[in-house]
């Protein structure tokens, strides 16, 4: 793992969940300058989606300038992570041209009859045209770039006259993608701190889970990786455990937002200087008391 890729990463914004799931699973198993080799079924099972959605994403941050791909015959493929290169303009552009697809003329996005139209040439002798007759739909089949003889798809085609599946990415929750960010960036503090891989079970899953129920998608993962520099004793003994910082969680994420740890020590400060003030306040109020009396 490199810290350096990782550091880079973790701030880059204008990408799904999916996509960043992706591009910290990459960084994570990347050396200083980048480079790794992971399988594609190893970084879907890491990020918990399917291999479509990795290739999907993978392909977006070709995209955007941060990953580059050497593709190798019978070996896995070699990635170089570069967040150097990031492209956000690339990242707009790609947006608008989706936007401009969707405003197309009206009637493109109708589907066209099996036989093409009456003087394409798809009706020439040969062509489809006695698949059509037949009742066959004709659909032509795009090129599948990501298939190779390493990592086949292994999804059967479509049946004609079905719908397409939606994308697996789609059936990814923002829950579960916030969940293993807060996952992700909490190991990658805890080794850094203490230098050995926090212990991942069904109970620290339960936690994280909570986390980022209670303090929301955005700042849980920000939050987890801030606990590591805590220094409460408390803390301190029990090596970061994330039960500790469930218990107090938006305690920690106001520490968290306002640059400010409150140890121990501080907290008796501050009961102390508020008994201070709450006795002068008293001492105040019987004189004013005394002296109406005497008044009177």
């Amino acid at each position: 793992m490199s810290t350096i890729i990782m550091s880079q990463c973790w701030p880059l914004q204008s990408l799904s969940v999916t996509q960043k799931a992706v591009l910290i699973s990459l960084a994570d198993q990347a050396n200083d300058d980048g480079v790794c080799w992971p399988a594609i079924g190893t970084i879907a099972k890491r990020c918990c989606m399917s291999a479509r959605a990795v290739r999907s994403a993978m392909d977006h941050l070709e995209e955007v300038g941060l990953l580059s791909r050497e593709r190798r015959f019978n070996s896995s493929n070699v990635y170089v992570v570069t967040p150097a290169k990031f492209n956000a303009a690339a990242v707009a552009s790609k947006g608008k041209r989706k936007a401009g697809k969707a405003g197309d003329a009206p009637g493109a996005g109708a589907a066209p009859h099996a036989g093409g139209a009456p003087d394409a040439p798809g009706d020439a002798p040969g062509a489809g045209g006695e698949a059509a007759g037949a009742g066959l739909e004709v659909r032509p089949v795009p090129p599948n770039r990501h298939i190779t003889l390493i990592e086949p798809s292994g999804e059967p085609p479509i049946p004609a006259g079905l719908p397409a599946a939606p994308p697996a990415a789609d059936s990814e929750t923002e829950l579960q993608a916030a969940c293993r960010a807060t996952w992700a960036a909490y190991a990658v503090a805890y080794r850094n701190r203490h230098g050995a891989t926090p212990v991942r079970n069904a109970k620290v899953n339960a936690h994280v889970k909570q986390i980022v129920q209670r303090l929301g998608h955005a700042e849980a993962p920000l939050v987890a990786a801030w606990f590591l520099r805590v220094n409460e004793r408390m803390v301190v003994q029990g090596m970061h455990d994330l039960g500790l910082l469930l218990a107090r969680c938006e305690a920690y994420r106001t520490q968290w937002a306002t640059n400010r740890q409150v140890t121990e020590t501080s907290a008796r400060h501050t009961d102390q200087t508020q008994s201070n003030v709450s006795a002068a306040d008293e001492a105040k109020a019987l004189l004013r008391k005394g002296r109406v009396a005497n008044a009177g």
